[in-house]
């Protein structure tokens, strides 16, 4: 698969809205915001010098740490990436917390709640568009947020679980709330298993 390929959903449209998010969602934000990505990111591509890269590869390559505006290609490319792993980091059955993903986040966050506070906090405190995160930081787990399409592969950390919080992603479900789209989505939606994949 090329970088700018759009993926299809691993689930579909409407899998999502027993726990929350509807298909209207997933149609909007998947069909017209990450296939928008996937188009701008190609044109952005050509004649850039990282044809033929992977996605993580250009992501990194074009980072500009510091910079108010980030270029046209990173931009895409960010955001292309961001949504290939949030797909999969939901599910139609989220299911129980595997045991060493539980373990993990007590050692880190003093308990899965504490966790979890932090990471809705950190969400719910982005200022305008951008995307909360739980990372692997070396051998250190941490939550952060970066502003519009940054993500954790700018800073060499792995992304273990990442929310949206651009208002495309959730203001047909749950208008200006976004607290509200933040606790569903750890409740409801996180696909627990990948994490723990994640992690490794």
């Amino acid at each position: 698969m090329a970088a700018f390929d759009l993926p299809d959903l691993p689930y579909a449209h409407d899998a999502l809205a027993s726990g929350g998010m509807s298909k209207e969602t997933l149609e909007y934000h998947h069909d017209i915001h990450h296939k928008a990505y996937a188009t701008n990111g190609a044109k952005a591509l050509e004649g850039s010098g990282h044809e033929g890269k992977s996605l993580e590869d250009i992501v990194k390559a074009t980072y500009q740490k510091g910079a108010v505006a980030q270029s046209g290609l990173f931009n895409n490319a960010s955001q292309m990436w961001n949504h290939n792993q949030f797909w999969t980091m939901m599910t139609p059955k989220s299911g129980p917390m595997p045991p060493e993903l539980e373990k993990r986040l007590k050692d880190a966050f003093g308990s899965v709640d504490k966790f979890k506070e932090e990471f809705a906090a950190a969400g719910a405190g982005q200022f305008g568009s951008g995307w909360c995160w739980l990372v692997k930081d070396g051998d250190s787990l941490k939550v952060t947020k970066t502003e519009n399409g940054v993500n954790p592969l700018c800073f060499g950390q792995t992304a273990l679980l990442g929310c949206d919080v651009w208002e495309h992603s959730y203001y047909i479900d749950f208008r200006n709330k976004r607290p509200a789209y933040l606790s569903n989505f750890l409740e409801n939606l996180v696909n627990w298993e990948n994490v723990a994949e994640r992690l490794g």
